[in-house]
């Protein structure tokens, strides 16, 4: 039996539409809350795999969230054993900034779905299997690419969305992840921060609707792509 360890920090920014595919897969899934849970003592290099999922903090915010010093170290740790490594926005950022790039914010809100624009890397790596469909976009932070990494797309607010370290690691600033069809949990726990960024919830309960077929499928035929490299090592 394989396992997988998903590390959280909201309850509903959980695994989505990847946590089906794992468990078709034959893994074990493992929830860690990072702001509660002991993330010292968490053994990291055993399970087949780790991901590291979002949330609405950034991974500079150690000072008011001492948690994401110890998280850090984590994800250094995985990265040492050179095991499969998944991070998504919060979590892309976590291993960007553990790998040495910088992480800041962008000064703007990118909130809403869109497709990513994917660099001749990106056509050549599992990201392909979009196909140029609609994805989730949530954040206000993003990461430069870290050094020995591959730039694999962007879009026109965030030149930096994917990166592919070796095979075996990949950080998504999308939620490639978030299943469209639970998109009212994202529109209430996140309330604040679309008033803020004058964003009317209807406008992403109405593209979410739209999507909530197509991009289930396209998220899965990427996931599983990198899967299949990612287990071959």
């Amino acid at each position: 039996m394989k396992t997988a360890i998903a590390i959280h920090h909201v309850c509903f920014e959980n695994l989505g539409t990847l946590g089906p595919l794992l468990e078709a897969r034959g893994y074990t899934v493992r929830y860690v809350d990072a702001t509660v849970d002991e993330l010292r003592a968490l053994d990291v290099a055993s399970p087949d795999l780790l991901v590291i999922l979002g949330g609405p903090i950034g991974a500079f915010d150690e000072a008011p969230y001492p948690f994401i010093t110890d998280e850090l170290a984590l994800v250094r740790k995985r990265l040492e054993s050179r095991r499969a490594l998944l991070g998504i926005c919060l979590g892309a950022q976590m291993i960007a900034r553990a790998l040495g790039a910088h992480v800041r914010s962008m000064g703007v809100k990118e909130i809403g779905y869109a497709p990513l624009t994917l660099t001749p890397e990106g056509e050549a790596s599992p990201l392909s299997a979009l196909g140029g469909v609609p994805v989730l976009h949530w954040h206000g932070d993003q990461f430069d690419i870290p050094a020995g990494a591959l730039r694999l797309a962007g879009t026109d607010i965030c030149p930096n969305q994917a990166f592919a370290f070796d095979r075996h690691v990949l950080g998504l600033q999308c939620h490639l992840e978030a299943d469209a069809r639970q998109i009212e949990r994202w529109l209430v726990g996140h309330t604040c921060e679309l008033a803020q960024a004058g964003i009317d919830p209807r406008e992403i309960r109405t593209q979410a609707r739209t999507l909530q077929s197509q991009l289930p499928a396209a998220a899965h035929a990427v996931f599983s792509s990198w899967l299949d490299a990612v287990e071959q090592d």
